[in-house]
């Protein structure tokens, strides 16, 4: 039988939503090993008042299967 547990993370990246949530995965992966997925159930964009987005930021949960 197995257990996964689920952890909440943020990232954020200057150029897109995907690179925010593969450095976050990548982050992750250093500590949490079997990760299986991820559940990305917000974004959001910072932008300059002019409406330009500077950074995309990512909140998402880790599904990891634990040994």
């Amino acid at each position: 039988m197995s257990v996964a547990k689920v952890i909440e993370i943020n990232a954020s990246s200057k150029s897109s939503v995907e690179d925010a949530v593969k450095s976050g995965l990548k982050k992750t992966a250093e500590t949490v090993k079997n990760i299986q997925g991820a559940w990305v159930n917000e974004v959001k964009a910072v932008t300059t008042a002019d409406g330009d987005v500077t950074e995309w930021r990512v909140n998402m949960r880790v599904t990891f299967v634990v040994d």
